[in-house]
């Protein structure tokens, strides 16, 4: 599978490290991971963003490597943050992520008013293809 970005001249280049479309060509088998929430295996919630978003990305991970694929085969990241206050935090935890990829994948960030517990910050969902 080869993939590149696709960010046009014509148009402001993206806020971050993702891109604004992502090229791809060839047979690919798709791996679509659930929103991960912050939270860990013995149900600790961190306070934290910046520890929820670890947590949801290590959940990513784990669910890519069983899935036989790991986050160079990730083509797009959504995710959900409750507070506009989040975002920078949560964008440093993303970019650091994905910080030794050779093409970035696309990303979405929303705002949304909550999640299923109060204490949850943050949910992240990812498109894999390989």
């Amino acid at each position: 599978m080869e993939k590149s970005s696709i960010n046009p001249g014509e148009i402001v280049a993206p806020f971050a490290d993702y891109s604004h479309g992502l090229w791809i060509k060839g047979a690919s088998t798709h791996l679509l991971v659930s929103g991960q929430l912050g939270i860990s295996m013995d149900g600790t919630i961190p306070k934290s963003i910046e520890g929820q978003a670890e947590f949801c990305f290590a959940n990513i991970d784990a669910i890519l490597g069983k899935g036989g694929m790991k986050k160079s085969d990730v083509v797009k990241i959504s995710a959900y943050v409750s507070k506009r206050k989040f975002l920078t935090p949560y964008m440093k935890i993303r970019d650091k992520w994905i910080s030794d990829l050779k093409v970035p994948p696309t990303s979405t960030l929303l705002i949304v008013s909550g999640f299923s517990k109060p204490e949850f910050k943050i949910e992240i969902e990812v498109l894999a293809m390989k």
